[in-house]
């Protein structure tokens, strides 16, 4: 049997992001802490500040903070100047978050059918010029960014 079910084809649009993999200045919207299993993250939202093509789009991605990938919690936090005396007590405060300003490498990939964001790379707003002149963007729809690709470090 079939049946016409109105808007279904709205919820199979192309999957294509929104925001290109690429290098964008953001602004930390919200940061809430979750756990998944064993595996404690953050889910980041950025507001998107430039380049102006972009400015207001919003990325939503995840950074761990299991002992494996703290790394990359830290080099977030330092890029994008949280405060060095919370950082040394080994705190975040998610208030603090909020506001920050600096640079973001992504790309995306698919997992389990899911377009996935990730976080490829962070640097201090300070940087914006320069990084958003000398990287190119990503090939789209590609992803699998690595260590290799980072921001800085």
């Amino acid at each position: 049997m079939k049946r016409q079910v109105p808007g279904l084809s709205e919820t199979a649009r192309d999957s294509h992001p929104e925001v290109p993999n690429g290098v964008f200045l953001v602004r930390v919207d919200n940061a809430q802490h979750r756990w998944q299993g064993q595996k404690p993250f953050y889910v980041l939202r950025l507001s998107i500040l430039e380049p102006k093509a972009f400015a207001g789009h919003t990325i939503v991605s995840r950074l761990y903070c299991t002992p494996k990938a703290v790394w990359k919690l830290g080099w977030f936090l330092r890029d994008f100047l949280y405060d060095p005396e919370l950082l040394s007590r080994d705190e975040v405060d998610e208030g603090a978050l909020r506001g920050l300003v600096g640079v973001v490498r992504i790309s995306h990939t698919v997992v389990n059918g899911m377009s996935l964001v990730n976080f490829d790379g962070f640097a201090p707003a300070s940087q914006w010029e320069q990084l958003s002149t000398s990287i190119p963007s990503l090939p789209a729809a590609k992803g699998g960014g690595t260590r290799k690709d980072r921001v800085s470090g």
